[in-house]
């Protein structure tokens, strides 16, 4: 264990810089490959699209290569699966871990799920009015879509819903089961969208990515119950506002 002095209040810049980057290189490094570098990933995508709307050389083969095995019995999973990612599957999850949350007093944990979910909403919406991109029309659908295509509203939804769980659960025994149950969810979701014919692959990626960023940078500022605290019991902790938040509120 580090000598207890080392904590001390630092004389200079290279110790302060020392002691800051051991106490939050977690928070660092989950801000860069959580939130930097899928932010960056989905401006590349974003960039090409709005420069040239053109899919891109992979997103083709790619719909073809899923629509190939298409069968009557994938059709109608396909079908039924995909409302799973916002109406039918999403929502009511979202729903019973909010309710449950607010019965908990987990109100911190509360607040970032309904920030994550319906931030991606609104970022969602508004990048597909932005960017305007159409979708794909290479064979007929099995469920026709009206709305622009990019980024994927069922990857978007799907993802951040998963994502906040994780956080959420982040630490206990069911974080494992979130992970494994949800990352196939996601997928399965992503695959219906191309099966279908409504979605280019890249529409698929580029909201899985923001939808990530979003919850884990959401996750960094609002900070739900992801790390057991050492000051607070749980319950204060989910219902109480920390000292620095305290603090900014009276200076505002």
């Amino acid at each position: 264990m580090r000598d207890s002095n080392f904590w001390k209040r630092p004389t200079s810049f290279l110790s302060f810089l020392q002691q800051f980057l051991i106490a939050r290189w977690r928070s660092l490094l989950l801000l860069l490959m959580g939130v930097c570098l899928p932010l960056l990933v989905f401006e590349q995508l974003a960039i090409v699209i709005w420069q040239n709307q053109i899919s891109f050389p992979w997103d083709i083969p790619i719909l073809f290569a899923v629509h190939s095995a298409a069968t009557p019995q994938l059709d109608v999973f396909a079908k039924i699966f995909t409302k799973l990612g916002v109406f039918w599957g999403v929502t009511p999850v979202a729903t019973i871990v909010g309710i449950s949350l607010l019965k908990l007093k987990r109100w911190r944990s509360l607040t970032y799920l309904l920030t994550t979910l319906l931030g991606s909403v609104i970022i969602n919406r508004t990048a597909k009015e932005f960017m305007h991109r159409v979708r794909p029309h290479l064979w007929n659908s099995l469920k026709s879509e009206f709305d622009y295509s990019f980024p994927s509203g069922h990857a978007m939804s799907s993802m951040s819903l998963i994502a906040a769980l994780v956080v959420l659960t982040w630490g206990t025994a069911w974080c494992g089961w979130v992970l494994g149950i949800g990352g196939l969810f996601v997928i399965t979701i992503g695959w219906t969208r191309l099966y279908l014919g409504v979605h280019f692959p890249s529409d698929i990626l580029a909201g899985w990515l923001v939808s990530l960023a979003w919850a884990i940078g959401v996750s960094l500022i609002i900070r739900p119950h992801l790390v057991k605290p050492t000051s607070m019991d749980e319950k204060t902790s989910e219902t109480a506002l920390t000292v620095d938040e305290v603090e900014e509120a009276q200076a505002k």
